[in-house]
């Protein structure tokens, strides 16, 4: 199958105002691009490219005063497959995990292993462990929260999405890899397209989504507590820590987001 996947963000600028921004497709997915994603801007300016610590593609520019307007059309081969499912996955013990994946052990600016610990082992402590046990944590946060988009509040914490119980996806998805990190499961955080192919209408407005990925075995595995059933047609942008890492957008100056659209449609016939 085959997906267009873009999007359409406008700001406001009263200023030069210099951004850093993470909305290209994921370098895993180069392969499968068939209409590349190029950031276009309105008006045109220098871009930079660059990887980050974490892999991810990052563009540089500085946005003019005014109205500043980016955005990109791709179109992206699938192989249409639901995301795996591997319930006899065990779990690795921390002294034989590779090095790469400690970081993801740790606690981030969006997620508190400090003060989720204790509530994390008294809840999932005698769950089974593996995949079994990040199972038990999904099936936990897709319970704990109530979705809605007027729950969406950029600064909320893994904590805070525990104590309030209501968010959006990126909430559910902080709220799992904390509780996966308490429980000694290396955990991170993505970001990207996920549209509504597969699944009985009606369909709400579209967006980035958000779901992580947690270490079991020998590899990455995704989960998503938001949904909490394997999708198809995820295209991945960012993989980070949390939020803070995979920001779409860094702007380092006064400038308001004026609109915002995203579209993730699979292609008729493709």
């Amino acid at each position: 199958m085959q997906i267009r996947v873009g999007f359409e963000m406008a700001y406001q600028c009263e200023q030069p105002t210099p951004m850093i921004l993470a909305l290209s497709i994921h370098y895993s997915r180069a392969s499968d691009l068939v209409r590349p994603d190029l950031l276009v801007t309105n008006p045109s300016v220098p871009i930079a490219a660059y990887r980050d610590l974490f892999g991810n593609w990052c563009s540089v520019l500085v946005a003019p005063p005014g109205r500043f307007v980016l955005s990109t059309d791709a179109l992206v081969n699938d192989t249409g497959a639901l995301d795996v499912v591997a319930p006899w996955t065990a779990q690795t013990p921390i002294e034989r995990l590779p090095e790469s994946t400690l970081v993801y052990l740790l606690g981030s600016r969006y997620c508190e292993t400090d003060l989720l610990s204790g509530i994390a082992w008294q809840r999932f402590g005698s769950s089974p462990t593996g995949w079994g046990r990040v199972q038990a944590i999904c099936d936990f946060v897709h319970q704990h929260i109530q979705f809605g988009y007027e729950h969406a509040r950029r600064t909320r914490t893994a904590w805070e999405a525990y104590n309030e119980r209501r968010g959006v996806c990126r909430d559910y998805a902080h709220l799992a890899v904390a509780f996966c990190r308490c429980m000694n499961i290396p955990a991170r955080y993505c970001t990207g397209y996920l549209g509504d192919m597969g699944t009985a209408p009606p369909y709400g407005p579209m967006d980035f989504a958000a779901w992580f990925e947690a270490y079991l075995g020998d590899r990455w595995y995704i989960f998503d507590p938001r949904n909490n059933v394997p999708r198809i047609g995820r295209v991945l942008v960012a993989r980070g820590r949390d939020a803070c890492d995979v920001a779409l957008a860094s702007t380092f100056g006064p400038a308001s987001l004026q609109s915002f659209k995203v579209w993730t449609d699979e292609v008729a016939g493709a």
